[in-house]
């Protein structure tokens, strides 16, 4: 699933195309996608200038000067720029300077208008590159579980996923089957700052591509060339020469090293 920096990239790239133009139609055609109606949604969409596009964790918003339209690209979405039509595009926007589709294989994504903010994201937590420390600590020591459980909920911070997860954790030589509330200040601080640390360089080479992620353009991300952990099960740490290890917590595949994270 793209992280906060593949979708911080693909807004990044895809804003230059969009921002200030108008949508001339918008063709629809998933209903696990679009669930508030094809008919409905391309009538409050055409005709709609974007005024910007912003992000908050995994999902992305396009502002519109009326309402907005929601985009999240679940596991396999893609929005790209004058790409192809594939039998996995499920919406294409039309404007005067290109066309912006939504392909998506497996269908856990969604595209839809809203007249105003919806309820739902009153669950999403705080931004996982604008949360304060003291208010990340605050929320750590309210919780119990394991550390790398509770990064992957996104009511406790939005935009974190399995890989980075992993790697925050190994930068901040925190195990990730550490109690979330017995983590001391000191190592919070220091999980606190890795996070935000591996998500700015995450940022800077346009995330990881494992799979299907590719930006606006269709290109692949290269920060996977630069994974400590994750994927790595079975390889030398890059730190310390132990073998990488791989166990599941809470029903996903983790990655850490068993000398730099003791428990």
């Amino acid at each position: 699933m793209p992280e906060l920096p593949e979708v911080e990239t693909v807004v990044r790239s895809v804003s230059r195309h969009v921002v200030g133009c108008t949508i001339l139609a918008a063709e629809l055609s998933s209903q696990r996608v679009t669930r508030g109606g094809f008919e409905t949604t391309a009538a409050a969409l055409t005709g709609a200038r974007i005024r910007g596009i912003r992000r908050r964790g995994k999902q992305i918003f396009f502002d519109l000067e009326r309402g907005l339209l929601y985009v999240h690209l679940g596991m396999t979405g893609k929005l790209l720029w004058n790409g192809p039509r594939t039998k996995f595009t499920r919406a294409v926007f039309h404007f005067e300077t290109g066309t912006l589709l939504y392909d998506d294989i497996r269908q856990f994504g969604r595209v839809e208008y809203f007249a105003s903010m919806p309820g739902f994201l009153d669950r999403v937590g705080p931004d996982a590159l604008s949360i304060t420390f003291e208010d990340f600590y605050s929320r750590l020591k309210r919780h119990t579980g394991t550390v790398k459980t509770l990064l992957l909920n996104q009511s406790f911070v939005s935009g974190v996923g399995n890989i980075y997860a992993d790697e925050a954790l190994f930068a901040a030589r925190v195990h990730p089957r550490a109690s979330a509330r017995r983590i001391s200040a000191k190592r919070a601080r220091e999980l606190y700052d890795g996070m935000l640390q591996i998500l700015h360089a995450a940022i800077a080479h346009r995330g990881s591509s494992i799979s299907d992620y590719v930006d606006t353009a269709g290109n692949r991300g290269s920060f996977q060339q630069l994974h400590c952990v994750y994927g790595r099960a079975g390889q030398p740490c890059v730190r310390c020469g132990a073998v990488i290890r791989r166990i599941v917590l809470g029903q996903r595949g983790t990655h850490y090293c068993p000398r730099c994270q003791r428990a």
